[in-house]
């Protein structure tokens, strides 16, 4: 496998985050799936750049890759109950389609994993599209499960996956 390694975005790296994720959209609207159909959130980028909680992954020296994990706990979709404060969460996670078919959703993912058991997180949580059965299948063949699906009927994501660290 070609070298892959995994770093904090720096703040003047925003257009390369925008990029990854809008490609990622684009590739997902050709396949009919209507997630991500939205220009990318500059001001939460910008907030995990600054936070330093926006990651790329680079392959032979180029950005092929983003992901950020944090401690935000959605609260319509994490409850109390859930014990939130226990689990970094998943946000954002996208592949460019150069980089496709090398896995590096499951190095990210058990990257993210790793990073949570470091601060003593007991879960890597995430929340999916609730309309893709494709996602979900991968998020359960990469160890997740399903907590359950919050129906918001103003969110599209919803589809809580969780697994231990």
């Amino acid at each position: 496998m070609n070298h892959v390694r995994i770093r904090a975005a720096q703040p003047d790296e925003r257009a390369v985050v925008e990029a990854l994720l809008t490609e990622a959209s684009q590739w997902l609207a050709s396949r009919g799936i209507d997630q991500w159909q939205f220009p990318p959130h500059r001001d939460r980028i910008e907030k995990a750049l600054e936070h330093g909680e926006c990651f790329l992954v680079i392959c032979n020296g180029e950005p092929v890759g983003t992901i950020t994990v944090d401690d935000y706990a959605d609260p319509e979709f994490w409850t109390d109950a859930d014990d939130p404060d226990d689990a970094l969460y998943v946000h954002r996670m996208a592949v460019s389609r150069a980089a496709s078919g090398m896995d590096l959703g499951a190095i990210m993912l058990d990257w993210a994993t790793k990073r949570a058991s470091q601060q003593g997180k007991a879960w890597l949580r995430l929340d999916a599209w609730k309309t893709n059965p494709g996602l979900h299948s991968y998020y359960a063949n990469h160890g997740f499960t399903l907590v359950r699906i919050v129906d918001l009927g103003h969110r599209r994501s919803g589809a809580l996956f969780q697994r231990p660290t």
